[in-house]
C-alpha cells in the first residue's frame, strides 16, 4: 500500500490530499529515509512524522489492510513507538 493511503487509511492523517502534501514535503520518513507519497509500505517499516518542530511521533507498521477499514480497525494498523 502507497505511504499517503495507508496515513489516510489508518487515520494518522484525517485526509489523503494532505497526507500526500506531508509526504511531498519531507515530513516523512520511513525506516529512517524521507519518503515520497508513492512509497509501498510493508509490515514492520518504521514511520517517522513531524507534525511540527516540537510534535514528532513514530509508528510501527504491524498489519497493511487491502482496503479502508473502519475507525476502530485503524487503530489496530500501527503500534507507536517511543
Amino acid at each position: 500500500m502507497r505511504l499517503d493511503k495507508f496515513l489516510q487509511v489508518s487515520r494518522i492523517v484525517k485526509r489523503r490530499t494532505v497526507s500526500n502534501a506531508v509526504c511531498n514535503s519531507g515530513k516523512i520518513l520511513v525506516n529512517g529515509h524521507k519518503a515520497k507519497a508513492g512509497k509501498e509500505l510493508s509490515v514492520g517499516d518504521v514511520l517517522t512524522v513531524t507534525f511540527s518542530e516540537e510534535a514528532e511521533q513514530v509508528f510501527e507498521i504491524v498489519e497493511i489492510p487491502p482496503g479502508n477499514v473502519s475507525r476502530d480497525q485503524a487503530a489496530t494498523l500501527y503500534r507507536m513507538l517511543d
